[in-house]
């Protein structure tokens, strides 16, 4: 009964097998590299700065639009533009801290 040979013989790697596995590490490779953010240090820049100027605009324009408004409204002229001004320029800032220090945050950290 040891003398005879197995039914089946065990199975050799199958080069088909290997070409599979090779494309898939390519294919993931390539979705990886597909995947990754395309962003450099001076496009990041650019659109920080942007949306600074955004803030700084969005909070100055609405707090005079809303205070014009009460103003309007209220006949309380120039207490209703001042104060939404003021409180426009706060918020601009709030956002403008806090977009800085979010960004600080992602930042590497040294060792």
């Amino acid at each position: 009964m040891s003398d005879e040979k197995p039914v089946r013989e065990p199975i050799a790697e199958d080069a088909r097998i290997d070409a599979l596995e090779a494309r898939l590490k390519a294919a993931r490779e390539r979705e990886n590299e597909r995947n990754r953010p395309q962003q450099s240090g001076t496009d990041a820049n650019y659109r920080s700065g942007n949306r600074v100027l955004a803030d700084l605009l969005g909070g100055i324009l609405g707090g005079l639009v809303i205070g014009g408004t009460i103003d309007y409204f209220a006949g309380s002229s120039p207490w209703g533009l001042l104060v939404g001004l003021f409180l426009g320029i706060a918020v601009a800032f709030r956002n403008i801290f806090r977009m800085a220090n979010t960004q600080s945050d992602d930042a590497p950290k040294g060792d």
